[in-house]
């Protein structure tokens, strides 16, 4: 798979929400995706509380999907910490420990700082035109308070970024790294005022990569991402 492949990611059955990675062949999101990240919100949220058992059979059943994305999701969620899987007992909902959610966003912070710091000095032009774009779009999105379209747009902006690291070893990194830490990033949308503010922050990273300033991008980068670990606290504190 190439990196820009990588790119483009109880009760009653219910239609599981559309944000998130999609599949290059249909352009739209996967199952596992889509199950994977109505799972994470609910853990997140403590809809889901530590200690709950997630069986794959009644996984499938509950979403109406076969027990192949409902693996593939828990198999993803596994990675994040966000559940344990348990030789022949099954899944159950985990909590990342504070020291290791805190060194997920320290390595998430110094990964971002290293593609936007790359992407100042390489970005060709044509890219930096549509990270612009994208930033725009952004703009538009933090005044609708629609968290769920603006983690959607949030995705693309950081993997236009990513890419124009020119350096897809990097990217890929940060991309897998991304992955654990993205349902806590997701969350932190929700706070008040949170999309106006990551806007603002996004604003730093963009002027600092159209002036060429390789020190000045890594640097805005890396607050914040820092910034984005505190506004989850806040979030998981609210709760």
């Amino acid at each position: 798979m190439s990196f820009d492949d990588m790119l483009m990611t109880p009760g009653k059955p219910r239609r599981l929400r559309s944000t998130g990675a999609v599949d290059r062949a249909t352009g739209k999101l996967t199952r596992a995706e889509e199950l994977r990240q109505q799972l994470s919100d609910d853990i997140v949220r403590g809809a889901l509380p530590p200690g709950a058992p997630l069986d794959e059979t009644e996984l499938a059943q509950r979403f109406n999907v076969s027990r192949t994305p409902v693996r593939e999701a828990l198999r993803q969620l596994t990675a994040s910490g966000l559940i344990e899987s348990r030789p022949h007992r099954g899944a159950v909902v985990a909590q990342p420990s504070a020291d290791r959610l805190v060194g997920m966003f320290e390595a998430m912070a110094e990964l971002e700082a290293l593609c936007a710091g790359l992407a100042a000095e390489r970005m060709p032009a044509v890219q930096r035109r549509q990270l612009e774009a994208i930033h725009e779009e952004l703009r538009v999105l933090s005044y609708d308070g629609n968290p769920e379209r603006f983690h959607e747009v949030n995705e693309r902006f950081h993997n236009a970024i990513y890419k124009g690291s020119q350096n897809d070893y990097i990217a890929e990194i940060t991309l897998a790294t991304r992955a654990r830490v993205q349902p806590f990033r997701r969350a932190q949308f929700r706070n008040l005022g949170r999309l106006a503010k990551s806007h603002a922050e996004h604003d730093r990273v963009v002027v600092a990569i159209m002036r060429g300033d390789r020190s000045g991008a890594a640097a805005a980068m890396r607050d914040h991402i820092v910034l984005v670990r505190d506004e989850y606290e806040h979030y998981a504190v609210s709760l």
